[in-house]
């Protein structure tokens, strides 16, 4: 705009070029109106021109068809670059419409949900390969999106059983369940392609007195909260985690989850602002930077912990849903099954057969069953991870009769001594070779009777 405003008040083209440094020409090309400012003026034909008409067609008949069929049709229209330039060409051109169900929540408007203390409960999976421990570990978060309080559960499987048993034990942790449980399309929660709960999850919500709410198709930000969980989890915890059993990385997950994750700083919503003035008066929730409005009239910030441990949560039942969690385990040589860091006996002779282990929520015993579906013994659960070999007396001294009875204290074979084939072997192989087989035995007085013979 500078080489316009100058051209205004009567400056020569010549002096212009001077003054801003350029080509005569390329300032006469500006006050023209041939070029434009930014605009780099192309040299070369638009390749994509005549096709158009063609690609905008297409688009009305699929707009989601990839550009790699639509660059081989073209191309054997006449289309004669690569399909990179293809691609760059549809791109810069806003050739392919918009759709507002295909783009998610990508350049919409968003907003802060405003969540009330208690109200709701957030729950969403996340899954890593190539664990430490060997497989795939699978993390269930729940958060209370009020005050931003995490608590997570390490499992072996994302089937409903365990989910039933992880939302029972992250519930623990908080002390408490908010009203309302909010999940995304969980196919062991919610019924594909509806909002209807499954069938066999309805008696878990009634258990725990809560209500099921799905997120809206396609809409996973509704439950942000906990996807904002997941990534400062996996990026706080499980990228510089040490741990190399399942039970110890459930250790070093309550420990982050309890103390890094709880010393966050939240804003303080304008509905809970008075909330926590009322705790702060009644001294339920410490200050340590002032009161919930300072004299400078900034709001107070206070910490997950100390939003959390005002927030109010419902009772949990005394015992958990009695779901029945299954897992499969191979014996091991010492007639033992492992499961969650602790043995449990079986009968001897089953080495390397998998067996089925059966936990019932609520009950600390475990079933174990053949492959057949019989069941072999039970077991009082141990502590998870406490390395204890439990074993009944009845398969200690079975195991130790099998044990004895193949002890034995005679010397080892002689390995390197020589073994020539027995007379049994001899008499078989002869069986083997028939009469072709027989050495030849040559009678050297019959030999001599008919030389003379043919002598004479």
């Amino acid at each position: 705009m500078e080489i316009h405003a100058l051209r205004e008040r009567g400056w020569k083209i010549s002096a212009i070029a001077r003054h801003v440094g350029r080509d005569r020409k390329t300032v006469r090309s500006y006050l023209a109106g041939e070029r434009v400012p930014g605009v780099r003026a192309v040299s070369v034909p638009d390749a994509l021109a005549p096709f158009e008409e063609y690609i905008r067609a297409r688009f009305v008949d699929d707009h989601t068809i990839w550009a790699t069929a639509l660059f081989d049709e073209v191309v054997e229209l006449g289309y004669p670059l690569s399909y990179v330039s293809f691609a760059r060409q549809i791109r810069l051109k806003k050739l392919r419409p918009h759709c507002e169900a295909c783009s998610g929540v990508r350049g919409r408007d968003t907003i802060e949900i405003d969540h009330p203390p208690g109200e709701e409960i957030q729950w969403d999976w996340f899954e890593r390969r190539r664990a430490p421990w060997g497989g795939t570990a699978y993390v269930l978060l729940g958060t209370l999106p009020h005050s931003g309080r995490i608590r997570g559960v390490i499992s072996e499987s994302m089937d409903q059983p365990h989910l039933i048993e992880g939302m029972d034990r992250v519930l623990r942790r908080l002390g408490g369940t908010a009203r309302n449980w909010r999940v995304d399309r969980l196919a062991t929660v919610i019924v594909p392609g509806s909002r209807d709960v499954q069938p066999s999850f309805a008696p878990v919500a009634k258990h725990y007195g809560v209500v099921i709410e799905p997120c809206p198709p396609r809409r996973g930000n509704r439950k942000g909260s906990v996807e904002s969980s997941v990534r400062y989890v996996t990026g706080r915890w499980w990228k510089t985690m040490t741990a190399t059993t399942i039970e110890e990385a459930q250790r070093s997950l309550d420990r982050f989850c309890s103390q890094p994750a709880e010393a966050r700083v939240r804003p303080v919503p304008a509905s809970a602002l008075a909330a926590v003035r009322e705790a702060t008066a009644r001294g339920e929730i410490s200050r340590p930077l002032g009161p919930a409005v300072t004299a400078e009239g900034r709001l107070w910030r206070p910490t997950v912990r100390q939003l959390a441990d005002a927030e109010p949560l419902l009772d949990l039942p005394a015992a958990p849903f009695p779901a029945i969690v299954e897992a499969t385990a191979p014996v091991r040589d010492n007639a033992t099954v492992a499961f969650r860091g602790n043995c449990y006996s079986t009968p001897p002779g089953l080495a390397g057969i998998p067996l089925t282990l059966r936990y019932r929520l609520g009950t600390g015993t475990l079933e174990v069953h053949s492959p057949a579906g019989a069941l072999l013994v039970t077991h009082r659960l141990a502590p998870a991870g406490a390395g204890a070999v439990v074993r009944t007396p009845e398969h200690r001294a079975a195991l130790e009769r099998a044990v004895l009875s193949a002890f034995t204290m005679a010397s080892p074979c002689d390995r390197k001594g020589n073994s020539p084939p027995g007379p049994a072997a001899l008499a078989a192989a002869a069986k083997l070779l028939g009469p072709e087989g027989n050495d030849v035995v040559v009678d050297l007085a019959a030999y001599q009777a008919i030389a003379e013979g043919a002598g004479r």
